[in-house]
């Protein structure tokens, strides 16, 4: 991995906040997780014991301050290695690959985990303590926001599960996996995630890096009321960044944005990152940029302080190369049109995002189940996707695109 820091301006990475907030006590509890789907070996979860494990949990393994990547992986590796002594030794066996496993790279989708088979251990077959265990896996790699909007996509896929139409079984369903052992030094990854959500995270001590390239987040439906009556919104920062950005630009600058071609690098896709016609870098204000640049964060930008900065700069020094290419609505006003589609194609970042156009039959009265409420991403590193440490393969089967 090579630093590009370029001279002049330096984008804001996202804050990471650590705080004692237990997002884990939320996931389970407020959005109602109840990983269904496939038989469990766990119980419901009770509010008093799931209150209790998480912020034990959380006071243990991030607490502490970690504005640092050496912080975040040393915070994620402790977790990991809590989560893995919560397993049975079949359990560990299951979780565990080798780092440069080719498994890695089709073992996640935008597709549900009927179509595609995920790595690892299904959290629906985990005890509660490993369910939180696991979960504290992801509040240590994670920035709070990011970790909230993880929270907010899972959320979402369960509700779908308990209030829609849709006869999927895979709602609700979250697997986990590790490539190579937990490490402060050595590399390794993390994978998680289910229909609307695969994050693969590299962690690399001696290189003192992190990156989330590939992931795939994704959204329906894009408004929901959880249990307690409160509204949840997942990508409501990412609409927000997506049209500030967009309200920045001159009517001509608009106009050729729109007139380029979305472009969509599907997960098990080999691809060769065709950025199409559109907007470029070159052709936008130090502050348009800087707006892109928060924008992209949004994928880029997930962890710490020190790991986003990093990543952030590597791509500004290639802004000028980068195409950007929209289409759907010019406002963000969900209550009108079919959403949103945009791409951002350029030597250091891919980013797709894409409304569905249909609700793949999860329907819900009253809600927005299809377009702007159900949007799948995919973001990606054409210089480093999954750190270099496999080969990309091809997909077995579905290879999750821009369909479902």
């Amino acid at each position: 991995m090579t630093d590009d820091t370029p001279t002049g301006h330096t984008p804001s990475p996202r804050r990471r906040t650590r705080t004692t907030v237990t997002f884990g006590a939320a996931l389970l509890l407020t959005a109602g997780l109840t990983l269904a789907g496939c038989a469990s070996t766990s119980a419901s979860v009770s509010t008093a014991t799931a209150t209790t494990a998480a912020t034990a949990t959380t006071t243990a393994t991030v607490a502490a301050t970690t504005d640092s990547t050496a912080g975040t992986i040393a915070d994620t590796t402790a977790a990991a290695d809590a989560f893995l002594a919560t397993l049975t030794d079949g359990q560990r066996d299951a979780v565990l690959y080798a780092y440069d496993d080719a498994t890695k790279t089709t073992s996640w989708s935008n597709f549900p985990v009927t179509f595609v088979q995920r790595a690892g251990l299904n959290l629906a077959d985990l005890t509660e303590e490993q369910q939180t265990a696991a979960l504290a896996v992801l509040e240590s790699l994670l920035s709070d926001e990011a970790y909230a909007t993880v929270v907010g996509i899972m959320g979402g896929d369960e509700y779908l599960h308990e209030n829609s139409s849709s006869t999927e079984s895979s709602l609700g369903q979250y697997y986990i996996a590790f490539f190579g052992d937990p490490s402060d030094t050595d590399a390794w990854s993390v994978q998680f995630g289910g229909h609307h959500l695969g994050i693969n995270a590299d962690l690399n001590g001696t290189e003192n890096a992190i990156t989330f390239a590939p992931t795939h987040l994704g959204v329906q439906p894009a408004v929901y009321t959880n249990a307690d009556g409160e509204e949840v919104q997942p990508f409501d920062g990412i609409y927000t960044d997506a049209f500030a950005f967009f309200d920045s630009l001159t009517a001509e600058q608009q106009a050729t944005l729109t007139s380029g071609e979305v472009t969509m690098c599907a997960p098990g896709d080999e691809c060769d990152y065709g950025s199409g016609a559109g907007l470029t870098g070159a052709d936008l204000t130090d502050e348009q940029k800087q707006l892109l640049l928060a924008l992209i964060a949004n994928w880029a930008g997930m962890a710490d302080d020190e790991t986003n900065a990093a990543a952030l700069a590597k791509i500004e020094a290639t802004l000028d190369d980068t195409v950007i290419a929209w289409s759907g609505e010019t406002t963000y006003d969900m209550s009108t049109g079919d959403g949103i589609s945009f791409s951002i194609s350029g030597p250091n970042v891919y980013i797709a995002f894409q409304a569905q156009q249909g609700s793949a039959g999860a329907d819900v009265a009253g809600v927005s189940t299809s377009g702007w409420g159900h949007v799948h991403t995919i973001y990606r590193d054409p210089t480093n996707d999954y750190a270099n440490s496999v080969t990309q393969q091809a997909a077995s089967g579905m290879a999750g695109g821009p369909g479902n």
